[in-house]
């Protein structure tokens, strides 16, 4: 396949993905809407074929997004995912029977100018780049911490009688870092299966417990999700690709040496990204467009005389037929 089909290819599959994703976010957001939460709610959860349905969908578009990327750059492929938001918002407001409002599509214009504005600057490691064991244990603690913290702010917001859609936020938060850790994690356990990790190469147990971080994050990031999605759809989704590749963002300069590109010009770039991109979410979430208020009927309008403020004339009785009949006298 040559330089320009492998283009096209990847484009293609990019749309793909963002199509699966998309109808896992729709597919999550309705589950959502439906869920009563409580006790029992994950293993009802768990026996909803559309549930199920939804998990092949974000397995199917993440299969797709890694094979586009064997083909096309990144510059290409990053981007086009972003379009998961604009094809989400639509499916959203379709199965919803509503509109798009105005709101909501400027906020999904603007998050996803700075979406692609952020991942433009930013880029993956170098190959052969990878956290060691140690770093991959930090981070995946330091990671479970933010999470636990996120997601107690969240209930906490519940007690507090918050907005529904604001407390999403935070579990949409949770579900994109957990996801970019979890990239994080697989580039290292690529490296460990190829005996190159940082530090030497790890014994049998090492590389199985990576494989299980990364299940955990994998898992976690989309029953927090699932969570977020309690709180409609367009904002946590936004924030959800937002915080990804941010998570990604910080490991990579923390800790694999990584910086913006274009110097100090690619922090400016980012900061500013990073700004358009919340004014964006801000939109979503105070933008949905709310159902319909059904029309109430008009009062019965009064009558013209009674308008008037004349009285109503006596009605006109016959009086000879309204008389009571008057015996006769018999002589």
């Amino acid at each position: 396949m040559n330089g320009l089909d492998g283009t096209v290819f990847a484009v293609l599959l990019s749309l793909v993905s963002a199509a699966g994703y998309a109808l896992a976010a729709v597919a999550q957001s309705r589950l959502a809407s439906a869920s009563t939460g409580g006790r029992g709610a994950l293993r009802a959860l768990l026996a909803r074929s559309q549930w199920w349905w939804a998990v092949g969908l974000n397995a199917a578009g993440a299969l797709a997004h890694v094979v586009a990327l064997h083909y096309g750059p990144l510059t290409l492929v990053q981007p086009l995912g972003a379009l998961t938001l604009v094809a989400a918002l639509p499916l959203g407001a379709y199965c919803a029977r509503r509109r798009v409002t105005r709101a909501e599509w400027r906020g999904a214009l603007l998050t996803l100018a700075g979406l692609v504005a952020l991942v433009s600057v930013t880029g993956p490691a170098a190959p052969g780049e990878a956290l060691t064991l140690r770093e991959a244990l930090i981070v995946a603690a330091v990671t479970a911490l933010l999470i636990a913290t996120l997601a107690s702010g969240s209930r906490y917001g519940a007690l507090r009688g918050g907005r529904r859609r604001g407390r999403g936020l935070g579990h949409a938060t949770a579900s994109g870092v957990a996801s970019g850790v979890g990239s994080a994690l697989t580039q290292t356990l690529t490296a460990a299966l190829a005996r190159e990790l940082p530090g030497g190469a790890p014994v049998w147990w090492q590389t199985a417990l990576i494989a299980v971080l990364i299940s955990g994050f994998a898992v976690g990031g989309l029953l927090l999700s699932q969570a977020a999605y309690r709180g409609g759809l367009a904002a946590p989704l936004a924030v959800v690709n937002l915080s990804n590749p941010a998570a990604a963002a910080v490991i990579g300069v923390a800790l694999l040496g990584e910086t913006f590109r274009a110097g100090a010009w690619g922090w400016l770039v980012a900061a500013a990204a990073s700004l358009v991109a919340a004014r964006g979410v801000v939109l979503l979430t105070t933008g949905a467009g709310a159902a319909p208020v059904p029309a109430q009927a008009p009062p019965p309008s009064p009558s013209p005389v009674v308008a008037s403020g004349q009285p109503l004339p006596a009605p006109l009785v016959d009086e000879t037929a309204a008389a009571p009949a008057t015996p006769a006298i018999v002589a």
